[in-house]
Formats: C-alpha cells, sequence, structure tokens
C-alpha cells in the first residue's frame, strides 16, 4: 500500500517515492522524464552534467542527487530551465568533436538524442575544434578523447560494476580531461575488456567497441525508434549478455 506521507509533486502532478529514492529515481518509476546525461540507475548519481536541474521549492538543485522528501513541489518543464539544458547541451556540442553524420554512434548517441529531444536546430556557440588523445592501444576498445563529455559513466561503472577501476577524471574546469588507470595511461595495458560495462556505457562515443562499428544499421539504431525520453524508463546497468556498443 502506498505510504501518503510519501509524495512529491512534479509539475503539478503528485506522484510517490520510496524512501530513499532521489527525485529521479521517483520521477522514472513514475514514468516522468526529467532530461539527464550522466545519471544511470544501478551506478552512484554524480549530478556533473547538470541537465537535471530542476526547481524545488523555488531553488534549483540535481534531480539525481536530491533526496525525495514528502511535500516537495517540483518544476521540471519550464521554459527557463528548458533554456539552460538547450545552453548546456549546445555547449557539450562545441566543446567536442561531435560529427553525427558521420559518427557510427550516431542513432545510439544520447547527446544527438538529448538535441533532438530539446529541438536544438544549431550549435549556437563558436566550435572548438579539440585536438585530444586517440588511445588505440587496446586491441578491442577504442578511447577517442575529442568526444568525451566527461559524464564519468564510464568511471562509476569500472569502479561499481567491474571491479576495476579502469578511468578516472583528472583536472577541474577547463582542465579536466579522462585518464586511464594503467602504469603508462595507456588502454592496452589497463585490464579493461571489450565485455566491460565501461568498455559499453559511454553515452556519446567516446569509448568504442573496435571493429563493430555498424553492424546495427541506421535507422534501427536505439533514438532513431524511440525519443531519449521514453527509452530512459527502461535503463538500467546491463548484464554482460546484453552489451552492445553498435
Amino acid at each position: 500500500m502506498a505510504n501518503n506521507e510519501h509524495t512529491i509533486t512534479i509539475d503539478g502532478t503528485e506522484i510517490h517515492f520510496k524512501a530513499g529514492q532521489t527525485i529521479m529515481d521517483a520521477a522514472l518509476s513514475a514514468k516522468i522524464y526529467i532530461p539527464h546525461l550522466c545519471h544511470y540507475p544501478g551506478l552512484t548519481p554524480s549530478g556533473n552534467c547538470r541537465l537535471c536541474v530542476v526547481e524545488l521549492n523555488g531553488k534549483h538543485v540535481t534531480a539525481c542527487t536530491t533526496q525525495a522528501q514528502f511535500g516537495q513541489q517540483i518544476r521540471n518543464q519550464t521554459p527557463e530551465l528548458h533554456a539552460a539544458r538547450m545552453a548546456i547541451t549546445q555547449m557539450l556540442f562545441v566543446e567536442g568533436n561531435h560529427i553525427c553524420p558521420s559518427c557510427e554512434k550516431s542513432g545510439n548517441c544520447k547527446l544527438q538524442a538529448m538535441g533532438y529531444y530539446l529541438g536544438m536546430r544549431d550549435e549556437h556557440y563558436p566550435q572548438f575544434n579539440p585536438r585530444r588523445e586517440m588511445d588505440a592501444s587496446h586491441p578491442a576498445v577504442l578511447l577517442d578523447r575529442s568526444r568525451c563529455i566527461l559524464c564519468d559513466l564510464c568511471v562509476r561503472a569500472s569502479r561499481e560494476v567491474d571491479g576495476k577501476n579502469v578511468f578516472a577524471i583528472a583536472g577541474r574546469g577547463i582542465h579536466a580531461h579522462l585518464i586511464v588507470n594503467s602504469a603508462s595511461g595507456k588502454l592496452g595495458d589497463s585490464d579493461i575488456a571489450v565485455d566491460d560495462v565501461a568498455a559499453n556505457i559511454c553515452p556519446v562515443g567516446a569509448i568504442l567497441i573496435k571493429e563493430k562499428g555498424y553492424v546495427t544499421p541506421i535507422g534501427r539504431r536505439i533514438y532513431d525508434q524511440r525519443m531519449i525520453s521514453e527509452v530512459a524508463f527502461d535503463e538500467h546497468v546491463p548484464e554482460h549478455e546484453e552489451h552492445g556498443n553498435d
């Protein structure tokens, strides 16, 4: 039986939550979509992409790290939040080399899907065209840092699910970057495996499985079929047999 003291309101809709759930957890359970890129059910939330910022009793908080508490009045779909999410998404596009028409991740890319969801028509900001190191030293896994959006999903997945701690974020602010925890700093000298969650959870194609590009034709990929706001309700940390980075 639902506990009436475990309710919050999102955009005028009252929903129930379980003790210990965050606002994001409660919203996803109630099939209410709050935009996000760095959140993944089953991994410790980090709140670093900032797309899930909502208004809680007049203050801005990240939905993935804020505990749901009785009586919270939350605004998720507002023109101001939409504009902020649009600006964040546009900045993520220009800050990396996201070449959607020729990217093998196209159709499976969350950043691209978020752009479609928000109605993004252009990048708005000047393109950075960053030149960052590509690591092709591993026989089966490729790391292209120019696409990394620093969501740290691979960091958390490696540490919390794979039990390996292959990746880490080094530096702060504009100097933040993804590193590999091996003696040489190369993937080839790490213990990452092709079926690790960390090798398959990247939302933008910064980490790809070699020799698997275009296994699923464009038009049949995840976000070719469904909006990101629908896919989010079914996400969970994949089992090893579910992996697929095509």
